[in-house]
């Protein structure tokens, strides 16, 4: 790449050889040191590129072996500026486009975050904003070590940052505290706890931890009954309950229970047709100014608008605050059309199976399935039951009990001791 960059630069020239032995031709050329490349056989001839210093050295070579040599094209910069010398305001365009992106080159014009998963782009943008970080500012007014710190500072989930300017782009690299990303687990209860059926249902298995099973396999409960007491009666040597020691309940409780499933679907929908006419608006946008030709403006009744914007950049990491995009009015109407039978089934099949393994997802194992499509003049539904065995049971604060006896037998005790 480079050395096709300074042939550019200097200039060349493809050139082709005729004579009665153009051998001799291409061995001159090499004793004299001249460089030949992109050599080709041509019908009869030969066709190769040499530098116009090498082409110059060529006219003692031409007359000792009487070969004829053509310049079939010419490369390079020295024959562009020569064929535009008399253009001076392209020149001096050209000379002022240098200077704008040599200056452009000592700025930031993009800020890109990455790693970054609970604090979003524009969330850390808007810091950096405060902090007088953004696009535009000088690259020798960014003080990578000082971003770091102040992002460190401001948030306690990010355990690491990393700040580097790469071209004309601010690149900010991040990593979070993982713990910090996890789901929320739910709120520990402070005080005692029972667990109580969520649903009616048929106990089918028991897995205690802490508490007292109130519940037996098999046993029928109903919504609200209590499976696992966090009350634990504590009894003296007579067997008499004398105190409770109060704990938080913790079991794996599953039930087998009914599931009722229905969804509707509508046969008749609205098709679109869209119209072969359409509006264009087209921008650029520099910096926060905007020029815009055409207009979406339109007296359609019914329409939609697609639109996109790009910005420009001289290779990956030179990015200019230049973009330029197009917005576009697509009218339509709309018809009315009925779903075959088949079509209507496939769908609510399709939606019958996404809540199944929903189910799955949340530990639900499906028993039987008696779910069935029903399909009507106007609309079809999906409806049935599932009998299931899933978790069961809620986490409700437990009722603290007053124990009467034991206050009695203190007080027959201390009369005794009297």
């Amino acid at each position: 790449m480079l050395l096709r960059i300074i042939r550019y630069i200097r200039g060349y020239v493809r050139i082709r050889v005729v004579g009665y032995s153009p051998e001799r031709f291409l061995n001159a050329c090499s004793y004299k040191g001249i460089y030949i490349w992109g050599l080709k056989p041509v019908s009869g001839a030969y066709e190769m590129n040499l530098t116009v210093q090498g082409f110059r050295q060529l006219k003692p070579i031409i007359r000792k072996t009487g070969a004829k040599v053509m310049i079939i094209r010419r490369f390079g910069l020295p024959f562009l500026l020569h064929k535009y010398r008399k253009r001076k305001l392209f020149f001096l365009g050209a000379v002022i486009c240098i200077f704008m992106i040599l200056a452009m080159s000592r700025h930031i014009w993009s800020i890109d975050i990455s790693g970054n998963q609970t604090y979003t782009d524009e969330m850390l943008i808007r810091f950096l904003k405060s902090r007088h970080v953004e696009d535009g500012m000088a690259k020798a007014d960014v003080d990578c070590v000082q971003i770091v710190k102040d992002i460190r500072k401001e948030y306690d989930g990010i355990i690491w940052v990393s700040a580097s300017i790469q071209g004309t782009r601010l690149i900010i690299q991040i990593k979070e505290n993982e713990d910090s990303i996890q789901e929320p687990e739910e709120k520990e209860e402070k005080g005692p706890t029972d667990l109580v059926a969520d649903r009616d249902c048929i106990i089918t298995r028991i897995v205690p931890r802490t508490g007292i099973v109130a519940v037996e396999v098999g046993k029928e409960v109903k919504k609200g009954e209590l499976l696992v007491s966090g009350q634990i009666p504590v009894n003296n040597d007579s067997g008499e309950t004398v105190a409770y020691q109060y704990q938080q309940s913790d079991a794996d409780i599953y039930g087998q229970t009914t599931l009722s499933y229905s969804r509707k679907l509508e046969l008749t929908y609205e098709e679109k047709i869209y119209e072969s006419v359409q509006k264009y608006e087209y921008h650029v946008r520099i910096g926060s100014f905007f020029i815009r030709l055409g207009s979406i403006n339109n007296a359609y009744e019914k329409w939609e608008l697609y639109g996109y914007e790009r910005g420009i950049k001289i290779g990956e990491n030179f990015s200019l605050p230049v973009s330029y995009g197009v917005r576009t009015a697509r009218p339509y109407h709309t018809v009315a059309k009925k779903m075959s039978g088949s079509v209507c089934q496939e769908r609510l099949s399709a939606d019958f199976q996404s809540y199944c393994k929903e189910l799955e997802k949340k530990g639900v194992e499906i028993i039987e399935n008696d779910v069935k499509i029903y399909t009507e003049s106007e609309y079809a539904t999906a409806r049935g039951t599932l009998t299931v065995e899933m978790p069961i049971g809620d986490s409700v604060p437990s009722t603290l009990l007053d124990v009467p006896a034991l206050e009695e037998s203190q007080n027959e005790e201390s009369k005794t001791g009297e």
